[in-house]
């Protein structure tokens, strides 16, 4: 599912014009996004949890060259799954 189709559905769910499902989808993404680069955690109960993690700088190979590379360290959203979206998927 992309994000028109995501639209869509939301837009037929719940009785909206796609107009105003497609404000309230992009909102809800902005939140989430301001919410993270802020460094909080968006917790959605039976949904699951958007976080930030940082990553380390590591060692890697250049596949095309061979050579060792250090990959710069950075951050990363992470998702993890509420137990009702599991159950809902199983």
């Amino acid at each position: 599912m992309n994000k028109t189709e995501l639209t869509n559905a939301i837009a037929e769910k719940a009785g909206l014009p796609k107009a105003d499902a497609k404000k309230a989808l992009d909102a809800t993404f902005a939140a989430i996004a301001d919410a993270l680069k802020a460094g909080e955690k968006v917790s959605l109960i039976g949904f699951g949890t958007f976080s930030v993690a940082q990553r380390e700088a590591r060692q890697g190979i250049n596949p095309q060259t061979k050579q060792v590379i250090t990959i710069a360290a950075k951050k990363q959203a992470k998702f993890k799954a509420g137990a009702e979206l599991d159950a809902a998927i199983q």
